[in-house]
């Protein structure tokens, strides 16, 4: 397997949008074909921060710890896009963006896989992919000289990588 040393540029990327198996991904899965949202256009930016916790343990008389402990993960992210239709508010809200449910509702989870690929290096393509994303936030930004934007935060269950040849 080639590997993967190229430097890439947001024109070298593509999102498409998945959907897990349950409830949250039916739920999801009718936005995503309602908005033919598996690839997902006119975003500007997208940014994935994978933080772990580290757990410093000290003892009496000690300046240096003496053992550093693995914590929590945490994966989120937000994106950023210019085409407004209510696709990525449905992905929050669920059936509660176009009603007030009586009850309680299944807020949608999906997948996001991040791929870039640089045309000058065939054959080899990185790849992250969001299991299980919930969207916490959505903005919508209208500036008075500007592009019309939304942004979404998300959260994500788990990630994995991958430099594959395409």
């Amino acid at each position: 397997m080639p590997v993967n040393t190229s430097i890439y540029t947001g024109a070298d990327g593509a999102i498409s949008l998945s959907v897990p198996t349950g409830a949250e991904g039916d739920a999801a899965q009718g936005v995503l074909t309602a908005y033919d949202l598996i690839a997902v256009g006119r975003v500007q930016s997208v940014r994935v921060e994978v933080k772990s916790e580290i757990k410093v343990y000290n003892e009496l008389g000690s300046r240096y710890p003496t053992q550093l402990r693995p914590g929590n993960v945490t994966i989120t992210g937000t994106i950023g896009r210019a085409f407004i239709n209510g696709a990525l508010l449905k992905l929050l809200l669920g059936e509660a963006a176009t009603s007030r449910p009586a009850g309680s509702w299944v807020q949608p989870a999906f997948n996001i896989t991040l791929l870039v690929e640089n045309v000058a290096v065939p054959g080899v393509s990185s790849s992250v992919t969001l299991h299980d994303v919930k969207l916490n936030n959505w903005v919508y930004d209208l500036p008075e000289d500007d592009v019309v934007m939304e942004s979404a935060d998300f959260t994500a269950l788990f990630i994995d990588v991958g430099d594959a040849p395409t």
